[in-house]
């Protein structure tokens, strides 16, 4: 039976443990399930064989036995009427038929117990097919979720990685304005202390010198304006 030994992963198959070592869950999902129905359709073909082959044996052990007790009603009947050397035969027959139907149970069992683990890894299959479908759209609208929370994060780092940047301008900006207006005020100091100076001269700028005094007076004295 070399379809059991094949497919004893399938039997000790674990759908979540499966997807949690996907790298892409979505590519595995779809992958596992076609691995699944691949094998569901393997399995049910060797089950619909061993099932036949436990029919087989289940009739010939049945014809065996129906034989067997065939043979012992005709040695009774034989006895009854007095035909001890057809008894004998009769008996020997049903011998001989006892033999065969200890070997066509032993037969029977293993076709059997067979037919039970294809049955059972069938309806394994079958289970674990129809659980995937039912979840398949459930996980796959996760895994597009999760995939758009990273996108967004993504996102959201280079959106703090610009704010980063519109802060250092901000203060290169700040820096900038500092200094235009030093230089303002300077400028504006400056010509304060420039007008100050011509203001203050101003004042004095009317004002006659003692020399310019003397020479008028002696101008005046000279033309007789005294």
């Amino acid at each position: 039976m070399g379809i059991i030994s094949r497919f004893k992963d399938i039997m000790a198959a674990n759908i979540n443990a499966l997807l949690d070592k996907a790298e892409d869950p979505e590519k595995m999902i779809d992958q596992y399930l076609r691995n699944l129905e691949s094998d569901l359709a393997k399995v049910k073909q060797e089950t619909a064989s061993v099932m036949a082959e436990e029919t087989k044996t289940k009739r010939q052990l049945d014809e065996c036995m129906q034989e067997v007790a065939k043979m012992q009603s005709y040695a009774e009947k034989a006895v009854l009427a007095g035909n001890d050397e057809d008894a004998k035969k009769f008996l020997m027959k049903k011998k001989d038929l006892v033999v065969k139907q200890t070997s066509l149970q032993e037969t029977y069992n293993i076709a059997a117990e067979n037919a039970a683990k294809m049955k059972q890894m069938h309806e394994k299959l079958v289970s674990d097919i129809s659980n995937l479908n039912a979840r398949r759209d459930a996980l796959k609208a996760k895994i597009a979720v999760a995939k758009t929370q990273e996108t967004i994060n993504k996102i959201g780092s280079s959106v703090s990685g610009a704010a980063d940047s519109l802060s250092a301008f901000d203060k290169l900006e700040a820096k900038v304005n500092r200094k235009l207006d030093e230089a303002n005020a300077m400028a504006e100091l400056n010509s304060k202390s420039v007008n100050e100076v011509d203001d203050i001269a101003r004042k004095y700028d009317g004002m006659a010198t003692p020399e310019l005094d003397d020479e008028l007076a002696a101008l005046k004295a000279k033309l007789g304006q005294n």
